[in-house]
């Protein structure tokens, strides 16, 4: 059986610091550990991307519209995104993040060695520069949203990953916000155990799925 998904305003899990942002998170009881390979299959080693739901990213993006976030149209759409990927290439190189283009799309994958210890939501200090490059890189491209999902291993029971997901992905969303990211653009996802990207059968793949990914949305009209 599957427990629904659960949407909640940010303001009521992280305060007011989030004031403007959604929460979404989504968990699974199935006990069958060993069938997570079959979630992996094909797309092993590929990031989730954009998980909030196509319904969210309109209302989103309509919210910031009527807030004077000016839309991209057309082909600008693809040269803003081009502009972006490659400051965040050079910005994000030899840290460990990985930058990857989905369409119009920016995806920036951090593993957990880079960000968060073992069953801890704590940012990791030598973790604060790169936020600050992202948090940078965000102001000044700032005609987009940003889906900041957490994720873990599969070490523990489902609500617990799910929970701490959560935790995750809104410490890097207040900290993204300390560093001037307007909360409005900002959605947060809790997605738990449901989207390994490497196999949790082995210490260095549990490494790699406790993840924070930050997926960059081009604000259209």
């Amino acid at each position: 059986m599957r427990t629904p998904v659960r949407t909640a305003v940010c303001v009521a899990l992280v305060g007011t610091l989030l004031a403007g942002c959604e929460t979404f998170g989504a968990t699974s009881n199935d006990p069958n550990r060993t069938g997570q390979g079959a979630l992996i299959g094909a797309g092993l080693g590929v990031v989730a991307g954009l998980l909030t739901g196509s319904d969210a990213v309109e209302r989103r993006q309509h919210a910031l519209i009527g807030a004077g976030i000016g839309a991209l149209t057309g082909a600008g759409v693809g040269a803003y995104q081009d502009k972006q990927e490659a400051e965040l290439r050079k910005r994000m190189a030899d840290t460990g993040v990985d930058v990857i283009r989905e369409g119009d799309h920016i995806t920036l994958s951090m593993p957990g060695y880079v960000t968060f210890a073992f069953d801890s939501a704590e940012l990791a200090p030598d973790f604060y520069p790169v936020l600050d490059s992202i948090a940078s890189t965000l102001d000044e491209y700032d005609q987009t949203m940003v889906e900041v999902a957490g994720h873990t291993d599969d070490v523990g029971n489902d609500e617990y990953n799910q929970i701490l997901s959560e935790r995750r992905a809104s410490a890097v969303a207040v900290y993204l916000q300390s560093r001037g990211v307007m909360p409005e653009r900002i959605l947060i996802v809790g997605a738990g155990e449901t989207h390994p990207i490497a196999n949790n059968q082995t210490e260095a793949g549990r490494a790699e799925n406790r993840r924070v990914e930050i997926t960059i949305v081009p604000v259209k009209s």
